[in-house]
């Protein structure tokens, strides 16, 4: 089973459009796949899920329980303030540490209104995720100017179209 993780919790979000662009992806390929989507995490699981708390609260045990059954992750990264959003790292701050991700496999995109796709962002998480035992595979499509580079559920830009086929396969395999 494959996990996309929208990497935010903004209501109707351009990252959830792309993780369920991703999902028809690997769906078509036959592959099991699902989505996890930060906007559904509980209100206040940075005071009551992490650290003393680890463990004591049921909602967010449930998105423990699906990342601890996942093996393999593709992250769907949106740039906010040239790196990812803070809801991403307190997400992954409040999982088993180093079990939830050690030794298992992501794959990221990453999306940005700007010109440059988050490329930082996707720089910084691979750091974060390389440090907490994770492989990340080397393909990572970045989609800048989200807004005219996909549109109505379609990529495009034809490289950017072709490069996300391609990562999807190479990450299947990987």
């Amino acid at each position: 089973m494959i996990t996309i993780i929208v990497g935010t919790n903004r209501d109707q979000s351009k990252s959830r459009k792309i993780a369920e662009y991703y999902l028809t992806k690997l769906e078509n390929l036959g592959e099991k796949a699902q989505i996890l989507d930060l906007k559904d995490l509980p209100k206040d699981f940075v005071f009551s899920a992490l650290y003393a708390n680890t463990g004591k609260h049921p909602e967010f045990n449930q998105f423990i329980k699906i990342i601890n059954e996942s093996e393999k992750y593709i992250f769907v990264v949106p740039e906010y303030n040239n790196s990812f959003p803070g809801v991403l790292k307190a997400f992954i701050d409040g999982l088993e540490f180093p079990g939830s991700f050690a030794n298992k496999k992501a794959a990221l995109v990453g999306l940005s209104s700007g010109v440059i796709g988050a490329a930082l962002a996707l720089s910084h998480l691979t750091d974060i995720l390389n440090y907490l035992s994770m492989h990340v595979y080397a393909v990572k499509p970045r989609i800048p100017r989200i807004s005219a580079n996909f549109v109505d559920g379609v990529i495009t830009d034809k490289f950017i179209a072709d490069l996300i086929d391609s990562q999807i396969k190479g990450f299947i395999k990987f």
